[in-house]
């Protein structure tokens, strides 16, 4: 198997009737694209088949990694083991439930590939696409994203949506992570915008499952959350100075590579300058011609 270019993430607790399909058009959509990828399928302490059916997917795929994580569980700790197995450049975090559209992941590694850090897809802007998806859980999702670009100033308006691709060095630089439930998706997201990395957004599909039910409990989660958006927003303001440190020690030793880049493109039009004065001269020194 060649080294992969994409790590895909899934994180998994009782899906066996989803993950297959889940994973054949993952596989099937970056075959087609010729992305070297693997996909790390992560069960989390699943008393349906799940397991079976990974082992199973990965018996057929080499490129299908899988781990059985015992307790407790926690969708956060499934996503920190699979991020811990990851050797691919790129990281995509998937959803199990058919939720995510696999053309959506080859979209959001070409978007690297331009040279951004994070491509956040998002469900609410121009050109995307939401099905089936419950209307209490939506006016939620939307209040919370408000409150999450007031506090941060972002006009990133869907941050609360796990599937997003990251380069691996902005997850070991943001790291380690300590949710263990659902608010690893904006522990996540929010660490790479306050550290300043580059951040693509893009529309995306999104499917409302159509078997089994979401492990989200808004109820239990709310606490959660808001414990990680207070924890994020004073890390933001502690870390503004220091990132402004680096940036302003790093700011000379830029500008002495820019004066250095000048003065040798000036010292190539000098020598261009004589090689074209001389091939205007003769052999004697004189101006070429015929008399």
């Amino acid at each position: 198997m060649d080294n992969p270019e994409l790590s895909v993430v899934i994180p998994a607790h009782n899906e066996e009737k989803n993950i297959a399909r889940t994973v054949a058009e993952l596989a099937e959509a970056l075959e087609k694209e010729s992305i070297a990828y693997e996909i790390i399928a992560v069960n989390d302490n699943s008393s349906d088949g799940t397991q079976e059916v990974i082992a199973s997917l990965a018996q057929d795929n080499s490129r299908i990694r899988t781990i059985n994580r015992t307790p407790p569980g926690g969708f956060g700790r499934a996503i920190r083991d699979g991020l811990a197995l990851v050797t691919g450049e790129v990281v995509v975090i998937c959803m199990a439930d058919c939720s995510d559209d696999a053309r959506d992941v080859v979209a959001y590694y070409r978007k690297i590939q331009e040279g951004y850090d994070c491509v956040f897809g998002s469900r609410f802007v121009a050109g995307s696409q939401v099905l089936h998806y419950p209307r209490v859980k939506l006016m939620m999702n939307r209040l919370t994203n408000r409150l999450i670009q007031v506090l941060f100033w972002t006009r990133q308006n869907d941050m609360t949506n796990a599937f997003k691709a990251y380069r691996t060095h902005v997850i070991r630089a943001c790291g380690p992570y300590h949710a263990c439930h659902f608010n690893i998706t904006i522990e996540m997201s929010i660490s790479a915008l306050i550290h300043r990395y580059s951040i693509a957004t893009i529309p995306i599909r999104w499917y409302g499952r159509t078997w089994g039910s979401s492990k989200l409990r808004l109820r239990a989660m709310g606490r959660r959350y808001l414990a990680t958006l207070l924890k994020l927003f004073f890390e933001n303001m502690l870390i503004a100075d220091d990132l402004m440190t680096e940036r302003l020690a790093q700011q000379p030793k830029a500008e002495k590579e820019a004066a250095s880049q000048a003065h040798r493109l000036d010292s190539l039009e000098r020598r261009l300058k004589a090689l074209e004065e001389a091939t205007k001269q003769g052999p004697s020194g004189e101006r070429g011609g015929r008399k």
